[in-house]
């Protein structure tokens, strides 16, 4: 048993190498670019250069104040851990959606939506952000994070929220972390946005959404005309 137990804990920490020295270049790339984002000339620049990119109004823009530090211990501990999780994640697109109990059925022409409020990703006693409307510090119960939810909620009453259990299960399946967009259909990822804030798109939802509209329309023309 202790021999079995050994080599489980060999193995884990074999795994944990690997993955560690495959994520190592994008987290160094990225933490350079914090700490280039710090020099206020550099991030102006480099805001602007994102906001000329911005592809739709629908997109929210990229947003740092002047009095945010990018380049802090908590910040590459929150960039690690979203790299992380994006790079484990089980949902991939086209494949079986995980945690597909959690989609509410309430609208039945399109689309049903449904918010899945997830940990802070700038927690009062964590990465801080100046910008964050609310000074939220980490979640410690459930109760926590249902109190956070409940804000959110008031900002856009009406919305169907839920929040993640207390294991962070469905932030880890979709790698959600800070925020992501994911349309699901029949328990499959159909699309599957990038990473926010940069790869936030609402743009690429509303026309994967008009598409298909369009094809649903379409198949209804074609049923009419049998």
């Amino acid at each position: 048993m202790m021999h079995d137990s050994g080599g489980v804990k060999t193995a884990r920490a074999l795994k944990h190498t690997v993955l560690c020295l495959m994520l190592l270049p994008r987290f160094l790339l990225a933490a350079v670019m914090m700490w280039l984002l710090d020099f206020l000339c550099i991030r102006k620049k480099v805001l602007l250069k994102m906001g000329e990119r911005q592809d739709s109004p629908d997109d929210p823009p990229v947003c740092v104040s002047d009095s945010n530090k990018m380049f802090t211990l908590e910040s590459l501990r929150a960039v690690w851990y979203g790299q992380k999780l994006d790079f484990l994640k089980s949902a991939h697109l086209g494949r079986a959606a995980p945690n597909t109990e959690r989609v509410v059925s309430q609208y039945a022409d399109i689309a049903d939506f449904l918010v899945v409020y997830i940990e802070e990703a700038h927690p009062s006693d964590g990465w801080v952000s100046s910008d964050a409307p609310y000074q939220i510090p980490k979640h410690r119960c459930l109760e926590d994070r249902l109190r956070a939810a409940r804000l959110m909620l008031a900002e856009v009453p009406g919305s169907n929220v839920v929040v993640d259990n207390m294991d962070n299960s469905s932030n880890a399946a979709y790698g959600a972390y800070f925020e992501r967009l994911y349309i699901v259909r029949d328990e499959r990822v159909v699309y599957q946005g990038g990473r926010g804030p940069e790869g936030y798109r609402i743009s690429e939802l509303r026309n994967w959404l008009e598409q298909y509209r369009s094809e649903l329309a379409h198949s209804q023309t074609a049923v009419l005309h049998v």
